[in-house]
């Protein structure tokens, strides 16, 4: 198995669609918003087995001082043989002269994989949402 990057932008709806279902994340089921969406993001880092999409880290940047990291996932069958932390390793070098490099673990057991990557928890901070995709299409 060789997994290839990049941060061109060649998946497909459909490819999008099939990794954020398998991990459950309801952005899957919004299709076209969500190819729109990544298809407008900063960059965009896919891994890939051959010509299937294993895992994706979406960034927004300001282009000078903060980069966050939106996204990160791997398909499940893939997860734990390193692509997300090797994914880190790339988006961290090419964000290394921003003053921040951030994100928001969308659940807290996730903080200790972000900490063995270089991460830290911010002493004063709190997670905040407003959710409207109930109702939204």
């Amino acid at each position: 198995m060789e997994i290839t990057f990049t941060e061109e932008k060649i998946f497909t709806q459909k490819d999008i669609q099939q990794l954020f279902l398998s991990v459950g994340w309801v952005s899957g089921q919004y299709p076209k918003r969500l190819y729109k969406a990544l298809k407008n993001s900063s960059t965009v880092l896919t891994a890939w087995d051959n010509n299937h999409l294993i895992g994706l880290i979406r960034v927004l940047d300001d282009s000078e001082l903060v980069a966050y990291i939106h996204y990160v996932l791997i398909s499940p069958q893939y997860q734990g043989l390193g692509i997300a932390s090797k994914m880190l390793t790339l988006i961290k070098e090419k964000y290394k002269n921003y003053l921040y490099i951030e994100l928001m673990p969308e659940e807290s057991k996730n903080a200790k994989f972000y900490q063995k990557n270089g991460f830290s928890i911010m002493s004063d901070g709190v997670a905040m949402q407003l959710c409207n995709f109930n109702n939204k299409q």
